[in-house]
């Protein structure tokens, strides 16, 4: 069957193990000084691990794979780990949405009489946060001091947008089409524009826009080759990729960067870290001409 699965760049991988821990499922091992994917089976496609390279050598891609199988998963791997690994992929499913996998896991574990790591530690006052992917933890910002403060329009007009085309997302532009032709391209993660109250006025004037996620989006070979067109075909000035500051937006600049080592032209290129609560945390020009 054709679904989503981890890939790995061998030439970027430098055999670090930082994404060993990012997968509880046990569906990768450093072999040979590189991670490697040792079982499709074990491999849920969710990408959890992607935010944990520092080289950008993963991402998720669609193909034929041997279809996830939790309860296999649970028995061959999770369980063996002992309670804690037992918490973190428990959490590692809570936060993806998958409420599938978390129920057969937890029916798996009712079933061998094993309890609930996580019930225990809640009972105990210990929830633990520190598992799981990053970008997918809840957070409410109206709590612990840090309520969110209201937006009130300075006048009656609405504020203008700085948006100069459509569509944006990158899987429907073309790279050739008249916008993006000698421009300068914002490359944003989907979250920027949601977290930035003054992302129109701040980044995207005066640029032609191009929306992608690199942890839940497939095709990104087409993303790449979208890319390089815009390098080589468009002619592009310059390149700013907007991303958000939880691990897994860090594949988007990878994924730039993959494309200008395969165009024949070579663009500035510049990178904004933003916070989920929407302030520039970083801004650095990481390729200059």
């Amino acid at each position: 069957m054709k679904r989503q699965i981890i890939t790995i760049d061998e030439r970027k991988c430098t055999g670090c193990a930082e994404c060993i821990p990012a997968c509880p499922e046990g569906a990768l091992q450093v072999i040979d000084g590189k991670a490697r994917l040792v079982s499709d089976l074990f491999c849920d496609g969710l990408g959890a691990c992607i935010g944990h390279c520092p080289t950008g050598a993963m991402q998720v891609e669609t193909r034929e794979a041997e279809p996830y199988d939790e309860r296999r998963v649970m028995a061959e791997s999770i369980v063996k780990a002992g309670p804690n690994v037992i918490a973190a992929h428990l959490r590692h499913l809570q936060e993806h949405g998958e409420m599938g996998y978390l129920q057969t896991a937890l029916d798996y574990l009712r079933e061998q009489c094993i309890a609930n790591p996580l019930e225990a530690q809640a009972a105990n006052g210990h929830a633990h946060h520190g598992g799981g992917c990053p970008g997918s933890r809840t957070m409410d910002f109206r709590s612990n001091g840090h309520a969110a403060p209201s937006v009130v329009a300075a006048s009656s007009e609405p504020s203008p947008s700085a948006l100069r085309q459509w569509p944006v997302q990158l899987h429907l532009v073309s790279p050739i089409a008249p916008y993006f032709r000698d421009a300068d391209v914002l490359l944003a993660a989907d979250c920027v524009a949601f977290a930035m109250g003054d992302f129109h006025s701040r980044l995207l004037d005066g640029s032609a826009l191009a929306v992608a996620c690199p942890k839940l989006d497939s095709g990104m070979d087409r993303y790449l080759e979208k890319l390089v067109a815009m390098i080589d075909m468009a002619e592009v000035k310059s390149i700013t990729v907007a991303i958000m500051e939880v691990p897994c937006c860090s594949g988007l600049t990878a994924l730039v960067m993959q494309a200008l080592e395969k165009a024949s032209r070579t663009v500035p290129v510049k990178r904004i870290v933003v916070s989920v609560t929407g302030k520039v945390l970083a801004e650095e020009e990481i390729v200059s001409c």
